[in-house]
Protein backbone atom coordinates (compact mmCIF):
# COMPACT_ATOMS: atom_id res chain seq x y z
CA UNK A 1 0.00 0.00 0.00
CA UNK A 2 1.60 3.57 -0.86
CA UNK A 3 2.58 5.12 2.14
CA UNK A 4 0.61 8.62 1.75
CA UNK A 5 -2.82 6.38 2.22
CA UNK A 6 -1.94 5.65 5.57
CA UNK A 7 -5.75 6.74 6.09
CA UNK A 8 -6.08 4.76 8.90
CA UNK A 9 -3.87 6.62 11.36
CA UNK A 10 -5.97 9.85 10.44
CA UNK A 11 -9.69 9.20 11.21
CA UNK A 12 -10.93 12.01 9.54
CA UNK A 13 -9.65 11.00 6.14
CA UNK A 14 -12.38 9.06 5.78
CA UNK A 15 -14.64 11.57 5.77
CA UNK A 16 -14.48 11.55 1.44
CA UNK A 17 -15.55 7.89 1.66
CA UNK A 18 -18.08 8.83 4.10
CA UNK A 19 -19.65 11.48 1.85
CA UNK A 20 -19.86 9.06 -1.26
CA UNK A 21 -23.34 8.72 -2.20
CA UNK A 22 -25.64 5.86 -0.58
CA UNK A 23 -25.67 3.05 -3.24
CA UNK A 24 -28.93 0.92 -3.68
CA UNK A 25 -28.34 -2.41 -2.56
CA UNK A 26 -29.66 -4.93 -5.62
CA UNK A 27 -31.53 -8.17 -4.22
CA UNK A 28 -29.42 -11.20 -4.64
CA UNK A 29 -30.19 -14.27 -5.14
CA UNK A 30 -30.73 -15.50 -1.24
CA UNK A 31 -30.95 -18.67 0.34
CA UNK A 32 -33.51 -20.09 1.62
CA UNK A 33 -35.83 -19.39 4.43
CA UNK A 34 -34.71 -22.94 5.88
CA UNK A 35 -30.82 -21.76 5.07
CA UNK A 36 -30.95 -17.98 6.97
CA UNK A 37 -33.72 -18.51 9.54
CA UNK A 38 -35.44 -15.47 11.55
CA UNK A 39 -34.24 -14.27 14.88
CA UNK A 40 -31.92 -12.40 16.28
CA UNK A 41 -31.03 -8.58 15.46
CA UNK A 42 -28.28 -6.01 14.30
CA UNK A 43 -26.88 -3.03 15.50
CA UNK A 44 -24.97 0.12 14.29
CA UNK A 45 -24.57 3.90 15.57
CA UNK A 46 -25.29 7.26 13.63
CA UNK A 47 -22.05 8.65 15.41
CA UNK A 48 -23.68 11.84 14.77
CA UNK A 49 -22.30 15.10 16.55
CA UNK A 50 -25.81 16.55 17.06
CA UNK A 51 -26.49 13.43 18.78
CA UNK A 52 -25.53 9.72 18.50
CA UNK A 53 -28.78 7.31 18.40
CA UNK A 54 -27.97 3.51 18.13
CA UNK A 55 -29.99 2.23 14.66
CA UNK A 56 -31.76 -1.49 15.08
CA UNK A 57 -32.86 -4.16 12.69
CA UNK A 58 -34.97 -7.83 13.39
CA UNK A 59 -33.24 -10.26 11.43
CA UNK A 60 -36.65 -11.63 9.52
CA UNK A 61 -37.73 -14.68 7.20
CA UNK A 62 -34.95 -16.23 4.89
CA UNK A 63 -32.23 -13.29 6.61
CA UNK A 64 -34.47 -10.51 6.32
CA UNK A 65 -32.90 -7.09 8.08
CA UNK A 66 -35.88 -4.96 9.40
CA UNK A 67 -36.06 -1.84 10.64
CA UNK A 68 -36.62 -1.87 14.67
CA UNK A 69 -35.50 1.76 15.85
CA UNK A 70 -33.38 4.15 16.41
CA UNK A 71 -32.18 4.63 20.08
CA UNK A 72 -30.67 8.00 21.83
CA UNK A 73 -27.82 7.32 23.59
CA UNK A 74 -27.96 10.30 25.71
CA UNK A 75 -24.78 11.50 24.05
CA UNK A 76 -23.01 12.45 21.03
CA UNK A 77 -20.51 11.47 18.34
CA UNK A 78 -17.53 12.85 16.40
CA UNK A 79 -19.41 12.95 12.97
CA UNK A 80 -16.12 10.99 11.46
CA UNK A 81 -14.68 7.94 11.16
CA UNK A 82 -13.00 6.80 14.90
CA UNK A 83 -11.13 4.36 13.03
CA UNK A 84 -11.82 1.40 15.76
CA UNK A 85 -13.71 -1.75 15.77
CA UNK A 86 -16.01 -2.44 18.43
CA UNK A 87 -17.68 0.57 19.44
CA UNK A 88 -20.77 -1.32 20.03
CA UNK A 89 -20.47 -4.73 21.85
CA UNK A 90 -22.96 -6.75 23.08
CA UNK A 91 -22.93 -9.29 26.41
CA UNK A 92 -22.30 -13.43 26.00
CA UNK A 93 -26.39 -13.35 27.10
CA UNK A 94 -27.41 -10.60 24.17
CA UNK A 95 -29.27 -8.81 27.40
CA UNK A 96 -27.50 -5.78 27.27
CA UNK A 97 -25.64 -3.24 24.43
CA UNK A 98 -23.28 -1.16 25.13
CA UNK A 99 -21.96 1.84 22.78
CA UNK A 100 -19.80 5.03 23.00
CA UNK A 101 -20.16 8.41 22.65
CA UNK A 102 -17.03 9.49 21.30
CA UNK A 103 -18.06 13.06 20.79
CA UNK A 104 -19.13 13.55 24.72
CA UNK A 105 -16.58 11.04 26.06
CA UNK A 106 -18.94 8.83 27.68
CA UNK A 107 -20.34 5.02 27.33
CA UNK A 108 -24.76 4.27 26.96
CA UNK A 109 -25.68 0.57 27.81
CA UNK A 110 -29.09 -0.48 27.00
CA UNK A 111 -31.93 -3.31 27.79
CA UNK A 112 -32.06 -5.99 24.68
CA UNK A 113 -35.45 -7.71 24.14
CA UNK A 114 -34.06 -10.24 22.94
CA UNK A 115 -38.11 -12.10 21.82
CA UNK A 116 -37.98 -11.50 18.18
CA UNK A 117 -39.48 -8.65 16.65
CA UNK A 118 -40.15 -7.30 20.04
CA UNK A 119 -40.66 -3.20 20.39
CA UNK A 120 -38.86 -1.91 21.37
CA UNK A 121 -35.75 -3.91 21.35
CA UNK A 122 -33.67 -1.12 23.45
CA UNK A 123 -34.47 0.19 26.45
CA UNK A 124 -32.15 3.03 27.60
CA UNK A 125 -30.69 1.73 31.39
CA UNK A 126 -27.70 4.35 32.23
CA UNK A 127 -24.62 6.43 30.64
CA UNK A 128 -21.43 7.18 32.66
CA UNK A 129 -18.34 9.18 31.62
CA UNK A 130 -15.71 6.68 29.97
CA UNK A 131 -12.72 8.14 32.66
CA UNK A 132 -10.91 9.45 29.81
CA UNK A 133 -10.72 11.44 25.99
CA UNK A 134 -12.49 10.09 22.79
CA UNK A 135 -13.60 6.48 23.43
CA UNK A 136 -13.41 4.24 20.14
CA UNK A 137 -13.88 0.42 21.45
CA UNK A 138 -15.64 -1.88 24.22
CA UNK A 139 -15.24 -5.08 25.36
CA UNK A 140 -17.81 -6.93 28.00
CA UNK A 141 -17.16 -10.22 29.96
CA UNK A 142 -19.69 -11.19 32.79
CA UNK A 143 -19.99 -7.54 34.47
CA UNK A 144 -17.44 -6.63 33.30
CA UNK A 145 -17.14 -3.47 31.05
CA UNK A 146 -13.69 -2.17 29.44
CA UNK A 147 -13.61 1.05 27.15
CA UNK A 148 -10.44 1.86 25.40
CA UNK A 149 -10.16 6.17 25.09
CA UNK A 150 -7.79 7.57 22.51
CA UNK A 151 -6.96 11.04 24.58
CA UNK A 152 -6.23 13.91 22.44
CA UNK A 153 -3.18 16.43 22.64
CA UNK A 154 -3.46 16.76 26.28
CA UNK A 155 -4.75 14.15 27.45
CA UNK A 156 -3.22 10.71 26.99
CA UNK A 157 -5.47 7.86 26.07
CA UNK A 158 -6.33 5.33 28.56
CA UNK A 159 -8.58 2.22 29.62
CA UNK A 160 -11.00 1.94 31.98
CA UNK A 161 -13.38 -0.47 33.53
CA UNK A 162 -17.18 -1.10 35.00
CA UNK A 163 -19.24 -2.44 36.55
CA UNK A 164 -22.56 -3.56 35.23
CA UNK A 165 -25.42 -4.36 37.29
CA UNK A 166 -28.18 -6.75 37.22
CA UNK A 167 -30.18 -3.27 35.79
CA UNK A 168 -27.50 -2.15 33.49
CA UNK A 169 -26.11 0.99 35.59
CA UNK A 170 -22.22 1.45 35.09
CA UNK A 171 -19.93 2.13 38.31
CA UNK A 172 -16.18 1.93 38.16
CA UNK A 173 -13.91 -0.76 38.98
CA UNK A 174 -12.14 0.44 41.61
CA UNK A 175 -7.91 0.06 39.76
CA UNK A 176 -9.02 -0.51 36.58
CA UNK A 177 -7.99 2.93 35.12
CA UNK A 178 -4.82 1.83 33.09
CA UNK A 179 -2.17 3.78 30.65
CA UNK A 180 -1.90 2.54 26.97
CA UNK A 181 1.88 2.05 25.90
CA UNK A 182 3.05 5.91 26.40
CA UNK A 183 1.31 9.38 26.80
CA UNK A 184 1.72 10.33 23.31
CA UNK A 185 -0.17 9.94 20.76
CA UNK A 186 -1.19 5.59 20.27
CA UNK A 187 -4.07 5.88 17.84
CA UNK A 188 -5.91 2.85 19.59
CA UNK A 189 -7.93 1.09 17.62
CA UNK A 190 -9.81 -1.61 19.67
CA UNK A 191 -10.18 -3.37 22.61
CA UNK A 192 -11.07 -6.92 24.17
CA UNK A 193 -10.82 -9.45 26.50
CA UNK A 194 -9.91 -12.74 25.93
CA UNK A 195 -12.72 -16.12 26.10
CA UNK A 196 -11.46 -16.25 29.61
CA UNK A 197 -11.46 -13.13 30.72
CA UNK A 198 -8.35 -13.11 32.45
CA UNK A 199 -6.63 -10.67 29.82
CA UNK A 200 -7.17 -7.66 27.97
CA UNK A 201 -5.55 -6.46 24.75
CA UNK A 202 -5.77 -3.46 23.06
CA UNK A 203 -4.17 -2.07 19.52
CA UNK A 204 -2.37 0.43 18.52
CA UNK A 205 -2.42 1.59 14.97
CA UNK A 206 0.17 4.68 15.92
CA UNK A 207 2.72 3.33 17.64
CA UNK A 208 2.52 -0.38 15.99
CA UNK A 209 2.12 -1.99 19.53
CA UNK A 210 -0.17 -4.93 21.34
CA UNK A 211 -0.53 -3.92 25.13
CA UNK A 212 -2.25 -6.98 27.17
CA UNK A 213 -3.32 -6.36 31.03
CA UNK A 214 -3.61 -9.18 33.36
CA UNK A 215 -7.28 -9.28 35.17
CA UNK A 216 -7.61 -9.58 38.71
CA UNK A 217 -10.36 -11.66 40.00
CA UNK A 218 -12.04 -8.23 40.94
CA UNK A 219 -12.20 -6.78 37.47
CA UNK A 220 -9.19 -4.64 37.90
CA UNK A 221 -6.00 -4.42 35.30
CA UNK A 222 -2.30 -4.86 35.52
CA UNK A 223 -0.06 -2.23 34.19
CA UNK A 224 0.06 -3.16 30.55
CA UNK A 225 2.81 -5.38 28.96
CA UNK A 226 4.14 -4.05 25.65
CA UNK A 227 4.10 -5.95 22.72
CA UNK A 228 5.67 -4.82 19.00
CA UNK A 229 3.36 -6.02 16.79
CA UNK A 230 4.68 -8.53 13.98
CA UNK A 231 2.94 -6.22 10.93
CA UNK A 232 2.62 -2.73 11.19
CA UNK A 233 -0.30 -0.63 11.81
CA UNK A 234 -2.19 -3.40 14.11
CA UNK A 235 -5.92 -2.38 14.02
CA UNK A 236 -8.98 -4.54 14.38
CA UNK A 237 -8.66 -8.06 16.51
CA UNK A 238 -10.77 -11.36 17.07
CA UNK A 239 -9.79 -14.00 19.89
CA UNK A 240 -10.52 -17.90 18.61
CA UNK A 241 -12.88 -19.66 20.97
CA UNK A 242 -9.02 -21.44 22.25
CA UNK A 243 -7.79 -18.09 23.08
CA UNK A 244 -5.63 -17.00 19.89
CA UNK A 245 -5.79 -13.30 19.20
CA UNK A 246 -6.02 -12.95 15.35
CA UNK A 247 -4.65 -9.20 14.56
CA UNK A 248 -5.05 -7.44 11.20
CA UNK A 249 -1.51 -5.57 10.14
CA UNK A 250 -3.13 -2.74 7.96
CA UNK A 251 0.20 -1.23 6.81
CA UNK A 252 1.58 -4.73 5.25
CA UNK A 253 -2.50 -5.94 4.25
CA UNK A 254 -2.01 -8.88 6.47
CA UNK A 255 -3.39 -10.59 9.36
CA UNK A 256 -0.93 -12.31 12.35
CA UNK A 257 -2.28 -14.42 15.05
CA UNK A 258 -0.29 -14.75 18.57
CA UNK A 259 -0.60 -16.96 21.46
CA UNK A 260 -1.77 -14.67 24.92
CA UNK A 261 -1.78 -16.59 28.12
CA UNK A 262 -3.89 -16.10 30.98
CA UNK A 263 -1.23 -13.35 32.40
CA UNK A 264 -0.90 -11.09 28.90
CA UNK A 265 2.06 -12.51 27.83
CA UNK A 266 2.37 -12.52 24.39
CA UNK A 267 4.28 -15.10 21.82
CA UNK A 268 3.75 -14.58 17.70
CA UNK A 269 2.11 -17.98 16.00
CA UNK A 270 1.50 -16.61 12.15
CA UNK A 271 3.36 -13.48 11.20
CA UNK A 272 1.59 -11.43 8.86
CA UNK A 273 -0.10 -13.36 6.28
CA UNK A 274 -0.79 -12.07 3.31
CA UNK A 275 -4.35 -11.35 1.77
CA UNK A 276 -2.91 -9.59 -1.14
CA UNK A 277 -5.79 -7.00 -1.03
CA UNK A 278 -5.69 -3.31 0.31
CA UNK A 279 -6.86 -1.99 4.28
CA UNK A 280 -7.14 -5.07 5.83
CA UNK A 281 -8.53 -3.26 9.47
CA UNK A 282 -11.56 -5.20 11.01
CA UNK A 283 -11.41 -9.25 11.70
CA UNK A 284 -14.21 -11.56 12.69
CA UNK A 285 -14.13 -15.19 14.13
CA UNK A 286 -16.38 -18.05 12.58
CA UNK A 287 -17.21 -21.66 12.29
CA UNK A 288 -15.98 -22.10 15.69
CA UNK A 289 -13.07 -20.75 15.68
CA UNK A 290 -11.79 -22.43 12.16
CA UNK A 291 -12.64 -19.22 10.21
CA UNK A 292 -11.05 -16.02 10.46
CA UNK A 293 -12.48 -13.12 8.02
CA UNK A 294 -11.49 -9.32 7.71
CA UNK A 295 -13.18 -6.95 5.53
CA UNK A 296 -10.89 -4.94 3.03
CA UNK A 297 -11.71 -1.12 2.94
CA UNK A 298 -9.85 -0.26 0.14
CA UNK A 299 -10.21 -3.10 -2.05
CA UNK A 300 -14.05 -3.83 -1.06
CA UNK A 301 -13.79 -7.33 -0.41
CA UNK A 302 -13.78 -10.02 2.30
CA UNK A 303 -10.45 -12.42 2.29
CA UNK A 304 -11.33 -15.57 4.36
CA UNK A 305 -8.13 -17.53 6.44
CA UNK A 306 -8.10 -20.62 8.65
CA UNK A 307 -6.88 -20.58 11.90
CA UNK A 308 -6.26 -23.76 13.68
CA UNK A 309 -6.70 -24.41 17.43
CA UNK A 310 -3.32 -23.08 18.00
CA UNK A 311 -4.12 -19.94 15.88
CA UNK A 312 -1.75 -20.63 12.90
CA UNK A 313 -3.14 -18.69 10.29
CA UNK A 314 -3.24 -20.25 6.48
CA UNK A 315 -5.20 -17.26 3.34
CA UNK A 316 -7.99 -19.23 2.02
CA UNK A 317 -9.40 -17.09 -0.37
CA UNK A 318 -7.70 -13.47 -0.84
CA UNK A 319 -11.08 -12.17 -2.29
CA UNK A 320 -14.13 -14.63 -0.61
CA UNK A 321 -16.98 -12.08 -1.39
CA UNK A 322 -17.20 -8.58 -2.74
CA UNK A 323 -18.98 -6.09 -1.28
CA UNK A 324 -20.18 -2.08 -1.79
CA UNK A 325 -18.10 0.68 -0.83
CA UNK A 326 -15.57 0.46 2.09
CA UNK A 327 -16.52 -2.41 4.39
CA UNK A 328 -15.45 -2.14 7.79
CA UNK A 329 -17.02 -3.05 10.42
CA UNK A 330 -18.05 -7.08 10.77
CA UNK A 331 -20.46 -9.11 13.40
CA UNK A 332 -21.64 -12.93 13.36
CA UNK A 333 -25.24 -13.32 14.31
CA UNK A 334 -28.23 -14.63 13.51
CA UNK A 335 -30.18 -17.50 15.25
CA UNK A 336 -27.75 -19.64 14.83
CA UNK A 337 -24.67 -17.52 15.04
CA UNK A 338 -23.61 -17.80 11.72
CA UNK A 339 -24.26 -15.09 9.45
CA UNK A 340 -21.84 -12.21 8.98
CA UNK A 341 -23.02 -8.75 8.62
CA UNK A 342 -20.82 -6.25 7.25
CA UNK A 343 -20.95 -2.47 7.56
CA UNK A 344 -20.24 -0.81 4.11
CA UNK A 345 -19.71 3.14 5.36
CA UNK A 346 -18.94 4.05 1.39
CA UNK A 347 -22.50 2.83 0.57
CA UNK A 348 -24.36 3.73 4.01
CA UNK A 349 -25.52 -0.24 3.79
CA UNK A 350 -25.07 -3.72 5.75
CA UNK A 351 -24.84 -6.16 3.83
CA UNK A 352 -25.56 -10.05 5.23
CA UNK A 353 -23.67 -13.04 4.21
CA UNK A 354 -24.58 -16.85 5.22
CA UNK A 355 -21.01 -18.53 6.44
CA UNK A 356 -20.72 -21.91 4.73
CA UNK A 357 -18.11 -24.85 5.38
CA UNK A 358 -14.23 -23.27 5.15
CA UNK A 359 -15.86 -19.84 5.57
CA UNK A 360 -17.39 -19.60 1.58
CA UNK A 361 -19.66 -16.83 1.80
CA UNK A 362 -22.86 -15.97 0.22
CA UNK A 363 -24.97 -12.89 -0.22
CA UNK A 364 -28.13 -12.83 1.32
CA UNK A 365 -29.51 -9.73 2.45
CA UNK A 366 -28.84 -5.89 2.77
CA UNK A 367 -30.06 -2.61 3.93
CA UNK A 368 -29.21 0.90 2.34
CA UNK A 369 -29.80 4.33 3.17
CA UNK A 370 -27.70 4.33 6.17
CA UNK A 371 -26.54 7.44 7.98
CA UNK A 372 -22.82 8.63 6.28
CA UNK A 373 -21.36 8.66 9.82
CA UNK A 374 -22.42 4.83 10.67
CA UNK A 375 -20.13 3.18 12.69
CA UNK A 376 -19.56 0.08 14.37
CA UNK A 377 -21.91 -3.49 13.98
CA UNK A 378 -23.23 -5.17 16.85
CA UNK A 379 -25.68 -9.09 16.32
CA UNK A 380 -26.79 -11.70 17.95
Amino acid sequence: MPRRTKWWLLPSALVLILALPAVALAAPAAPSAATLASGGAVFTMTNSAHGNQVWAYDVGTGGALIPAGHFNTHGVGTGVSLADQGALALSANHEWLFVVNAGSNSVTAFWVNTTPLASPILTFADKISSHGVMPVSLTVHGSWLYVVNVGNATIAGDIAGFWVSSTGGLSPIAGSARSLSTSGATGAAEIAFNPAGTALAVTEKGTSVIDTYAVSSSGAASPPITTVSNGSTPYGFAFTPAGAAVVSDAGPGALSSYAVNHLGAVTLVSGSVLDNQSAPCWVVIADGGRVALTTNAHSNSISTYTVTRGGTLTLSASVGATTAASPTDMAMGGPLGGELFVLDVGAGEIQEFGVGAHGALTLAYGVSALPATAEGLAAF
